[in-house]
């Protein structure tokens, strides 16, 4: 076992200690086959009880909604929006045009607005992500592109993933049923998880368990990995 550099391969929890193994892959692309690459570099990794953990972005990038931002035209709106979004040093988020545009694109253009209506006026009174809780899971989980991450997706708008509690079941299924699965949409500033195959009340431990983002955000090409006891 090997943690990913500046990570750790262990994460105590209510008083647990859980391995986190990351999971080494080739460059996922669009048309590529989730399944085959779960086959390929994780069906001989996973023991009984593991939990594999899979990361929303190469679910997404399987399913196709991955795009360059070249191929992306921003409306005169989206450019607007996107001048008023916080910028953190963690991801471009909504802060490009061209994610706003598929933010446009994914959650509608009203609950855009009224989501940037709500944020104007609670961040007036030091509230923050209030865009978020109103814009949605959609909107929140579009990956804009970072210089550190593994080209092409450096140049490319990723959205979320389509269904993933149906893909953690599918990929469940696809290994024998021996370990639970979770979609996961984590970073350095926290997390979610999007698709399970265990009880919803256990999304909590879990996103504690992966808080410290053991996968990375780079050039690591690791895009799964398994919680081990």
């Amino acid at each position: 076992m090997q943690a990913n550099d500046g990570k750790a391969l262990t994460s105590t929890v209510d008083g647990t200690e859980y391995h986190r193994i990351p999971i080494k892959t080739r460059v996922v692309m669009p048309g590529d086959d989730l399944h085959e690459v779960v086959r390929t570099y994780a069906a001989d990794e996973v023991q009984d009880g593991d939990v594999l953990f899979i990361t929303e972005k190469i679910v997404a990038i399987t399913q196709g909604r991955s795009m360059l931002t070249g191929d992306i035209k921003p409306r005169p709106l989206a450019n607007f929006l996107a001048k008023y979004v916080t910028k953190t040093p963690y991801g471009i988020g909504l802060g490009m045009p061209e994610t706003m545009e598929m933010a446009l694109r994914e959650c509608g253009t009203p609950r855009i607005l009224l989501a940037s209506g709500v944020a104007a006026v609670t961040k007036a009174f030091g509230r923050s992500g209030d865009f978020y809780r109103v814009a949605g899971e959609k909107a929140r989980a579009i990956d804009g592109p970072t210089k550190n991450t593994i080209p092409p997706y450096n140049e490319s708008v990723v959205l979320g993933p389509k269904d993933p509690m149906r893909v953690a079941r599918d990929i469940k299924i696809l290994l024998g049923n021996k370990v639970d699965v979770l979609v996961v949409d984590i970073n350095d500033i926290g997390g979610n998880i999007l698709g399970t195959t265990l009880e919803r009340e256990q999304n909590h431990t879990f996103v504690r368990i992966l808080s410290d983002n053991p996968l990375g955000q780079g050039h690591q090409s690791t895009p799964m990995g398994i919680i081990r006891r």
